[in-house]
């Protein structure tokens, strides 16, 4: 069959603002940065907007001419490669590719053999690590290492170490200072084979932010460069709070994200062209009834929507945040925040979604969260696939030969097919009896068995020794360190 200009597939996508809408919010953010500017505390990041024609002013205020946004978004990389451990490329940053990242911790962690809310302790580090290594729908690995028995400054590279371990897909965190940071990169270099390897084939993302409002802080800013300097993709991205950091509107949320976030890009690309840097951010509101940041707010979906059709229009890698709740246990509140955030991100064409597994306004983490989340990401993976119209999906010919006496159960086309519909592994598709014979199980009863299914038969493939024994060693002069500074 010959057809001009045909059409076979087309997969959803979601659009939250038109062209000129677009070119407006862009424009506000030149407007802001020319003529509010933001405050930079750090020196290097000074010297390098003052050297390119940026004005400082009272307070380390600087105001960014429009030329240098520009010139930055076109030089900064609009794909980026993300590679396992193990050196394979696994995660593609460009366009509308999408990608899920859970969140394994922080400061409390629901215990899946008892069921508690308790404080993070180390021991739960090998957890979360090893049941994201084995979940389909998780693409990259995330935590905090907010642990109650580490020392905070030996918590994050202690954390990496353990996942790194224990996990062969990407990992993405952020640190809490730059020493901090310098300590996670070393380990890193270590398992890539070499500082060179870890920038040829980066395993890692690191995640550094901006104070809002307008503030970029002398870590942020030094944690930025670093990774620029040694060729480590980073985020940098804020967390604008409607109504406290930023404007209480969508529009104006967003263009003072962007004025933070795109000004961080600026200082990146100042200090090497083409530095790999992945824009975005969260914004989301206050609960003016509670105080409490929101996490599953429906405004921080749509906002966050429209910031990653702002990146693509910027063609840019953008971060974005799904798959988490205000929930303080995992309940139906929990699954429908999570689910309907992760279709937003997919349908927006967001690239690095985070945050798979935060209850709690990200003040807990659970395990239960992100298996059930998996299966949601499962469920909107074949939504966007969309609906191939082709000559063998329209299946005239198997309709002509049912007819209307037969049934299609028996047919090659059935057989063909229907392995690309969705099996569900934890949601329920049979009657009351059924189900209750198998058990009466609810989806938090069952991604709790799940979960420690996998914990129990889940073996990651292994690091060599030696350099399992490298890295011991390394943590071993941490300790030290740590005891002398004490």
């Amino acid at each position: 069959m010959i057809r001009a200009g045909s059409t076979t597939l087309i997969t959803p996508r979601l659009q939250i603002f038109s062209e000129d809408q677009k070119e407006t919010l862009f424009l506000s953010v030149l407007d802001v940065l020319e003529h509010s500017g933001v405050r930079v505390n750090n020196d290097e990041g000074l010297e390098l907007l003052s050297g390119a024609g940026a004005h400082v002013g009272p307070k380390r205020r600087v105001t960014i001419p429009s030329y240098l946004v520009e010139d930055a978004i076109a030089s900064a990389p609009r794909r980026i490669a993300i590679y396992n451990r193990d050196g394979q490329r696994s995660v593609i940053l460009e366009d509308r590719r999408v990608s899920f990242v859970s969140q394994v911790d922080s400061t409390y962690f629901f215990d899946p053999f008892d069921g508690s809310r308790r404080l993070c302790v180390r021991s739960d580090a090998p957890l979360g690590a090893k049941l994201c290594d084995a979940l389909p729908n998780i693409d990259l690995v995330s935590f905090s290492s907010l642990y109650n028995d580490v020392p905070g400054e030996l918590g994050i590279q202690i954390g990496h170490k353990e996942t790194v371990i224990n996990c062969t897909k990407p990992l993405m965190h952020g640190t809490g200072d730059l020493a901090g940071l310098k300590a996670v990169a070393e380990v890193a270099a270590i398992v890539t084979g070499g500082w060179d390897e870890l920038a040829r084939k980066p395993y890692y993302i690191h995640y550094a932010e901006p104070l809002s409002p307008m503030t970029h802080t002398d870590d942020g800013v030094a944690k930025l460069l670093f990774c620029v300097e040694r060729g480590i993709p980073v985020i940098y991205t804020p967390m604008t709070l409607a109504g406290s950091s930023a404007p209480v509107t969508g529009a104006g949320n967003l263009v003072a994200l962007l004025a933070e976030s795109l000004s961080g890009l600026v200082m990146a690309q100042l200090k090497r062209r083409g530095a790999p840097v992945i824009v975005g951010g969260v914004p989301t509101i206050i609960d003016m009834a509670s105080t409490m940041v929101s996490y599953g707010a429906p405004e921080m979906h749509l906002w966050s929507a429209g910031l990653a059709e702002m990146a693509h229009y910027f063609h840019l890698p953008v971060f974005s945040t799904a798959g988490c709740t205000d929930a303080v246990t995992f309940d139906q509140q929990a699954a429908a925040e999570s689910a309907m955030s992760c279709l937003m991100a997919a349908l927006s064409g967001a690239n690095l979604v985070h945050d798979i597994g935060f209850m709690e306004a990200a003040n807990s983490a659970s395990l239960e969260m992100i298996v059930a989340s998996d299966e949601y990401i499962g469920m909107i993976r074949t939504i966007m696939r969309g609906i191939e119209v082709s000559p063998e999906t329209l299946a005239l010919e198997t309709i002509e030969q049912v007819g209307s006496d037969g049934n299609y159960f028996g047919e090659d086309h059935t057989f063909n097919h229907f392995r690309k519909n969705f099996f569900p592994g934890l949601l329920n598709r049979y009657e009351y009896e059924p189900w209750q014979a198998a058990g009466g199980l609810t989806l938090g009863e069952k991604a709790n068995q799940r979960v420690q299914q996998i914990l129990a038969e889940h073996e990651p493939t292994p690091l060599p020794p030696e350099v399992v024994a490298e890295l011991d060693d390394l943590e071993t002069r941490w300790w030290a360190a740590y005891r002398t500074r004490r």
